[in-house]
């Protein structure tokens, strides 16, 4: 806060604010006040679309056409600040990657999607209580969609050593 006091610059968000990106939402409207999202799965118009920067993901399913029937959203944070570049599932489960890891049920089936467990699947993990289930959710609304699994690490209470007990039982 002095830094902004002695070299003159306002405060633009309240304290703590941060996109998903880490970048505050001045540097996200500096570089081009757009962001662009693709919109998936059960909405009217699926597709791309482009949003001020800033947007919501409610804002995106709006602009795809909004909801195509009736469709569960207790997995989206419909409140959520969007990110240059995602992707929003609506109603699908994320469809596994291509060529992803040789084969077989220990892969995939089974795995518990980080980006759409609730407290209870994610507290049933090896080395992963309530406390740190939690903390997953919360890094999850607070940044996002986890890009890969390997992004555990940032969230508080995951080592390497419990992350490489759930490498091949979660999936994004």
């Amino acid at each position: 806060m002095a830094w902004q006091v002695l070299s003159g610059r306002p405060e633009a968000e309240p304290a703590g604010f941060a996109s998903q990106t880490g970048e505050s939402s001045d540097e996200a409207v500096e570089e081009g006040g757009e962001i662009v999202v693709d919109v998936a799965g059960k909405v009217q118009r699926p597709g791309v679309v482009t949003l001020p920067a800033g947007s919501r993901v409610h804002e995106a399913i709006d602009a795809a056409g909004g909801l195509a029937g009736e469709v569960d959203t207790t997995s989206l944070n419909l409140a959520r600040r969007l990110v240059d570049g995602e992707q929003i599932l609506v109603g699908v489960a994320p469809v596994a990657p291509a060529g992803g890891g040789g084969g077989g049920a220990a892969t995939g089936a089974g795995a518990v999607n980080l980006n759409q467990a609730d407290l209870a699947a994610l507290d049933e993990l090896p080395g992963v209580g309530p406390v740190t289930a939690q903390a997953i959710i919360d890094w999850r609304a607070d940044n996002g969609p986890f890009r890969s699994v390997d992004d555990l690490l940032e969230v508080s209470g995951i080592g390497e050593a419990t992350l490489a007990k759930l490498r091949d039982l979660v999936t994004v």
